[in-house]
């Protein structure tokens, strides 16, 4: 199947038929609808498929042009390292088979807390008993100069991709503002079609908040060696060219050359919908450990939701609060059968063929800690672990994922691994010893 097709329907349902607020309450008929489908909007309709009767209906309403696909898999997809179906985690039958139905192309442009129903782009209204918002968040851009230029994109959806493919095989040198996660694993997806790379990153060290300065650092010489170049402490003022992009220009006067541009600078949560419909809204969604918004009957989770103040952007939050949500949503009115705790924050990737994994506090600030590290700079390997009261509370492995599974297990299961701690991170240690 190409790749303009694999995955993709204008529709793959026929959108519920309007129906009367009080048919809806019916005990044998729950219409359960959900905006968006990444991983907390299909997390959330899986996890009611397997809790509903036979007349409950799942809907789920997307922008998107094809059906769910993880997006930290969209770096491999660029790459050409994975094919388009390869990408989308389910075919069309596995929806079938839950009773998940899944309208694509279908962008909602309202919600009425008070109607109960969403509207769509044609004016089509679609009433609900429970809804989630689960419409995730988009690229941020900063109000950098010529950021709308021909040849500057931003990496988010297959679409995104594809464009960049087309793009990228043009061109002889691209630029990458922003050096996280996904900055770097864009990057090196770039660099595997043809053109050079340049890493623009503000902060003084690659993935700040997932790696401390010496693990940065080992890090960085592992990608020039491969090929890219790095530039850290950079701030970008303007993207230079006469239309077309020719590079772009440093807030201290240097300008980097490149015909392309690619923008890697977090996220924004899409909270217009909510803010519309009078729900609470801070940075995100606001939300309560039940996943509730403010409004009765409305939940939300993953990229859109802000809880405690936070917006993880991770998949282990958006998996778990929609795993909440969606219980509470399945739930008879009043009862709030799961609760979320806040997640031990867990990054992992690979890039440049190198093995990261980043978890909790892993830059710790006051007294109390203790630091465990191990480097061989020859094998590109730093690994650390951060300990408090004899346990460990954080972890940074780079070149070597054998101990992620133990030591998450640690972290965990909050072990005290005090007589051990010299040990940890010896090759040979033993950790079913403790575990």
């Amino acid at each position: 199947m190409d790749a303009q097709g694999a995955g993709r329907a204008s529709d793959r349902v026929p959108h519920p038929t309007p129906r009367n607020h009080a048919d809806s309450r019916r005990a044998c008929l729950m219409r359960y609808v959900i905006i968006g489908q990444g991983v907390a909007g299909v997390n959330a309709a899986r996890s009611l498929a397997q809790v509903r009767s036979n007349d409950d209906e799942i809907h789920i309403y997307t922008d998107e042009q094809y059906l769910y696909y993880p997006r930290p898999r969209l770096p491999a997809f660029l790459a050409g390292e994975i094919t388009l179906d390869e990408l989308i985690l389910y075919p069309a039958e596995w929806y079938e088979k839950r009773g998940i139905q899944v309208h694509l192309g279908q962008t909602v442009t309202a919600v009425d807390p008070r109607a109960r129903n969403i509207t769509l782009a044609d004016g089509r209204r679609v009433e609900y008993d429970r809804l989630l918002l689960a419409n995730g968040s988009r690229p941020n851009v900063p109000p950098i100069k010529g950021a709308d230029k021909k040849g500057v994109f931003t990496l988010r959806t297959i679409a995104n991709a594809l464009e960049i493919q087309a793009f990228a095989r043009t061109v002889e040198r691209a630029v990458v503002i922003g050096g996280g996660l996904l900055g770097l694993e864009a990057a090196r997806a770039v660099s595997a079609l043809g053109p050079k790379v340049t890493v623009v990153e503000f902060f003084e060290r690659l993935l700040p908040r997932q790696l401390d300065f010496e693990g940065a650092q080992v890090l960085q010489r592992e990608m020039e060696r491969f090929g890219l170049t790095i530039i850290t402490g950079a701030a970008t003022e303007e993207i230079l060219g006469d239309g077309a992009v020719r590079g772009i220009r440093l807030k201290d006067g240097r300008e980097i050359p490149g015909e392309m541009v690619l923008i890697s600078a977090g996220i924004r949560p899409n909270t217009e919908l909510a803010a519309a419909a009078g729900i609470q809204v801070q940075r995100g969604v606001v939300v309560d450990n039940a996943m509730r918004t403010s409004a009765e009957d409305i939940w939300a989770a993953g990229d859109v939701a802000e809880f405690e103040g936070r917006i993880w952007g991770i998949v282990t939050a958006a998996t778990e609060q929609a795993r909440v949500a969606a219980a509470n949503m399945a739930a008879p009115a009043g009862e709030t059968p799961a609760t979320y705790v806040d997640i031990i924050p867990s990054n992992t990737l690979k890039v440049v063929g190198i093995d990261l994994t980043s978890i909790g506090l892993v830059n710790p600030e006051g007294d109390g800690y203790e630091e465990v590290r191990r480097v061989d700079e020859a094998a590109g390997r730093y690994e650390k672990l951060v300990l408090k009261d004899g346990r460990i509370v954080g972890a940074i492995l780079l070149g070597n994922k054998d101990k992620v599974r133990p030591v998450t297990e640690a972290i965990t299961r909050k072990i005290d691994v005090s007589a051990h701690k010299e040990a940890l991170l010896d090759d040979a240690f033993d950790w079913n010893s403790l575990l």
